[in-house]
């Protein structure tokens, strides 16, 4: 269901017929502003998921639902970071164009991490027991964060300026160079990001849970364990004190906390450490959706990775 191109309030025609704007829905801050990137002077997006709530358990208000009802497009990361909205996609935007990012042949992905605390190693695609406080959810499988990559979402930027070229044909030459400008824009972040992040290689730091393996793996960082495993769930008190004993051994300054969980289970294990509890947000929760989150999340992940490296 196509929408008129709404331009300051008025309706903008174009000859005989009006222009028409996919009605365009996406899961999180970081996806909503890639599309809105690309749909600059032609629509906007809306946004499922709000700022400050983990997507991993979300509940959808009626009005969100009703913008899957009405979406021509929907963008989403994929049911490995919310399953939850695998089912509404099905009953109310069976109609609509749907784009899970993570099934992108250009996107590069990971496989969840599990760190072994005994040698301090981390091991890929380790299933999770009932002893980890993880209640035998299987963590084997793809890493769903992967918008933390700038590569993957340069590699996305194109491919939404492709979707929205073919829905919408009348827009397609400028959702094209949108995105062509989005990547540029992208590249020269990049860059900055990379060069602030430097000092950080080499510095051994925990975090709550495993959110940033994929900025970790783009620029070198050491990561030497997590609280919890893939989606923040509770650990066992073994687990904590295993954490607790290589952030000694291992002379951890930082453990970083993201504003969406408590913090208590992370004190706990810094509690007598001297390591400092700095704040990284992978969602941007108190950053202002729309165009320029992305890059704003990507500089404020910078600053706060400085900041353990300035300890």
């Amino acid at each position: 269901m196509l929408r008129p191109f709404l331009v300051a309030g008025s309706i903008c025609v174009s000859g005989p017929a009006m222009a028409e704007v996919p009605h365009v829905v996406t899961d999180i801050a970081p996806v909503h502003s890639l599309v809105a990137q690309v749909m600059a002077g032609v629509g906007v997006p809306e946004l499922i998921v709000r700022p400050g709530v983990s997507p991993h358990t979300y509940a959808m208000r009626p009005s969100e639902a009703r913008a899957l009802q009405e979406a021509d497009l929907v963008v989403w990361i994929g049911s490995d970071l919310t399953p939850w909205l695998s089912k509404p996609l099905e009953a109310l935007a069976s109609g609509s164009r749907q784009v899970a990012l993570l099934e992108q042949e250009t996107t590069q992905t990971l496989p969840y991490r599990e760190f072994d605390h005994e040698d301090g190693h981390e091991e890929e695609g380790h299933d999770a027991h009932d002893d980890d406080g993880h209640d035998g959810h299987d963590h084997e499988g793809v890493d769903p964060h992967a918008w933390l990559d700038p590569l993957n979402a340069r590699a996305w930027l194109g491919v939404l300026a492709d979707e929205l070229a073919e829905l919408d044909p009348e827009h397609a030459a400028l959702y094209r160079e949108n995105a062509v400008a989005a990547q540029l824009r992208l590249d020269e972040v990049s860059a900055a990001v990379a060069a602030a992040v430097a000092p950080m290689r080499e510095v051994p730091f925990v975090a709550l849970h495993d959110a940033f393996q994929y900025f970790e793996h783009r620029h070198g960082l050491t990561l030497v364990g997590t609280v919890s495993l893939g989606d923040a769930s509770r650990p066992s008190p073994a687990r904590l004190a295993e954490l607790r004993a290589d952030i000694e051994a291992m002379g951890v300054t930082c453990a970083f906390a993201e504003p969406q969980f408590d913090t208590a289970l992370l004190e706990a294990a810094v509690e007598g450490s001297g390591a400092r509890i700095l704040v990284l947000d992978p969602l941007g929760a108190h950053l202002e959706p729309g165009p320029e989150l992305y890059r704003d999340l990507l500089t404020t992940l910078a600053a706060g990775f400085g900041a353990c490296a300035d300890n």
